[in-house]
């Protein structure tokens, strides 16, 4: 269809002004309205490319769980319109004039990742210069599929892709000052800070079509201040009342309620804070196997007590003697391994303390005191009577020998299960410290 400029109201492809009249006049802007429909050129083999580029002004929100970015984006569009062109010396000097987007043609820009209904405010005007050059600012709440990693939360960096399509597009302006323009208007952002905008611009065919894309890709930092100070520092303070249990005297104090009271509160934390933390069908982030260890280690630690307990009441009340191979392991060599030395024996007890009753200077304890011998009888004792005394007294020093062995044992394994738990907690630690030093070189 030819239509011919004078049918336009155009003069040489230019808008007519009036004397006395700012800008062009409405007649020839009608002219130009009425042709809407149409590609804004002379000749339709003359492309029209339309140039983007856009500012990350916010990220709104992140779904782990549908795996969706929610970003605010400042999106600006550039590109020619033939027919929107005039003499500013003719036109008052006017250079520029504010038209509504509605009666122009616009450029047809798909996101490729957009997986839902466009609810952004509408920018109802666009900007023309006097050259026919338009521009358009738009603001676009974008919310995107987005292939989330999230093992190292919270110390993640996510890298989401925004792909701009048409039939001719190419970036306005380097990718370099897009992501200068973004950093500068998201530093007031919360969790999220923006590392870098890199972007590439290839040719998409569908069968004989071909379609220009834009592939940016927005990479984004977690500010990870928020977990660590609301999940990381108090399951530490949580794991560090644990070791400090061991110091607890496992012969005088309940240290198996204690811990199992420990473990209790650890599990009611969890539960608290289980809505801060990520969860996905991909995979589990790291923080939640850090909880799952210091759990774990909490119950090997009940684990402990439990042995050390049946050691120093089960073992010991029974009056059993201790096992030779008990007696060379873990009174000679593990004791001599981990530096363990057996107080001194203690004198024995004066005859104003005899009738009172004996314990163990080690393991003093409700259930091991000794019972009390048994008075002499008023009447003159024969030596049957004596024979009977002398060998009631010597089976108690042999109970009193074989509870304090036992007790001894307790002890010793004690100190050698706490340090093998120190051992455990520190290379757990020196793992998280050196993870903790990859995140902060990668970025």
């Amino acid at each position: 269809i030819l239509i011919s400029c004078s049918q336009l109201g155009l003069t040489n492809f230019k808008l007519s002004c009036e004397d006395g009249q700012s800008g062009p006049t409405h007649e020839s802007m009608q002219a130009v309205f009425d042709l809407k429909p149409f590609r804004p050129v002379v000749n339709l083999s003359n492309p029209t490319i339309t140039n983007i580029s856009f500012t990350l002004y916010a990220v709104l929100g992140v779904n782990e769980k549908t795996q969706i970015l929610t970003t605010f984006l400042w999106l600006r569009l550039f590109w020619h319109h033939e027919f929107l062109v005039w003499d500013p010396d003719e036109c008052d000097g006017i250079t520029r004039i504010s038209l509504p987007v509605k009666k122009l043609w616009s450029p047809d820009i798909i996101i490729y990742e957009f997986v839902d209904d466009d609810v952004s405010q509408a920018c109802p005007y666009v900007y023309i210069n006097h050259t026919g050059h338009i521009r358009w600012d738009r603001m676009l709440r974008l919310v995107s599929a987005c292939n989330l990693e999230i093992f190292s939360f919270p110390f993640d960096v996510q890298n989401c892709t925004f792909t701009f399509g048409s039939y001719m597009v190419s970036p306005a302006l380097t990718f370099e000052e897009m992501s200068g323009n973004s950093k500068r208007y998201l530093e007031a952002s919360g969790e999220w800070e923006l590392v870098v905008i890199l972007g590439e611009a290839s040719i998409l065919q569908f069968g004989i079509d071909e379609w220009d894309i834009i592939t940016f890709w927005v990479v984004i930092k977690r500010r990870p201040v928020l977990y660590v100070v609301n999940l990381l520092i108090p399951s530490s303070f949580l794991m560090l009342i644990d070791i400090l249990s061991f110091y607890l005297p496992p012969h005088s104090v309940d240290r198996a309620s204690f811990k199992m009271t420990l473990i209790l509160g650890y599990t009611v934390f969890l539960l608290i804070m289980n809505d801060l933390l990520p969860s996905t069908a991909n995979g589990t982030p790291i923080i939640g196997i850090y909880f799952s260890v210091c759990l774990a280690l909490m119950v090997i630690s009940l684990l402990e007590t439990v042995i050390i307990t049946n050691v120093l009441h089960h073992n010991s009340m029974k009056y059993r003697e201790v096992p030779r191979w008990v007696r060379v392991v873990i009174l000679k060599h593990i004791a001599n391994l981990i530096c363990y030395r057996q107080p001194e024996d203690v004198p024995p007890p004066s005859k104003a303390q005899e009738d009172k009753p004996e314990r163990l200077d080690n393991c003093s304890g409700p259930w091991i005191i000794q019972p009390r011998a048994q008075e002499p009888a008023p009447h003159p004792a024969s030596t049957t009577d004596l024979s009977e005394l002398r060998a009631h007294l010597t089976s108690l020093q042999q109970d009193s020998e074989r509870q304090d062995q036992w007790c001894h044992v307790g002890y010793i394994l004690d100190f050698l299960l706490f340090r093998i738990y120190l051992l455990l907690i520190s290379c757990y630690a020196l793992v998280i410290i050196c993870m903790w030093c990859i995140w902060i070189h990668q970025t």
